[in-house]
């Protein structure tokens, strides 16, 4: 995958839609200072290039009852491919919310959110230690967070 060039407009354009991708097209080319027709069109290459991947509402965990949330880091089987193939399968899991290959003493971070505790071990957990690739796995609940935003900042300048 090659690096994609973006110019000062196209960074100004996502740093609006990061922040609200609700607004009108009339409301970012008027904070971004140029044509509507150039905004739209704009946008509409940047997601064919596949810049832009979706839109999505941010809905808070807590408030719908998925507060358990958890990082847990796995060890597995080496062998060819094995990191696609097992990365694809805990993905499928649900109630996993990131999943990503890493270099060092564990070979995956997944990052998971569940009702309770109960429901994450039966319904998350249970899964990861019964694939048969998984050797082994290290759960760290999280107890408050901080900090969580998604977001690419700062991506114009200011």
């Amino acid at each position: 995958m090659r690096k994609i060039n973006l110019d000062e407009i196209d960074l100004k354009i996502l740093d609006v839609l990061q922040k609200d991708c609700r607004k009108s097209l009339d409301e970012i080319s008027r904070i971004v200072g140029v044509p509507k027709s150039t905004i739209y069109y704009r946008i509409k290459k940047m997601e064919s290039m596949g810049v832009i991947e979706g839109y999505y509402a941010k809905i808070s965990p807590k408030l719908i009852g998925h507060e358990y949330f958890t990082i847990t880091l796995v060890k597995a089987k080496y062998g060819p491919g094995y990191h696609k193939r097992i990365g694809e399968k805990l993905a499928k899991i649900p109630g996993v919310w990131a999943v990503y290959y890493v270099l060092g003493d564990n070979d995956f971070v997944i990052i998971a959110r569940a009702k309770n505790r109960e429901s994450f071990v039966k319904n998350i957990l249970e899964q990861l230690i019964n694939l048969e690739e998984i050797e082994r796995t290290n759960t760290i609940t999280i107890v408050e967070i901080i900090k969580e935003d998604s977001r690419i900042e700062p991506l114009a300048e200011k």
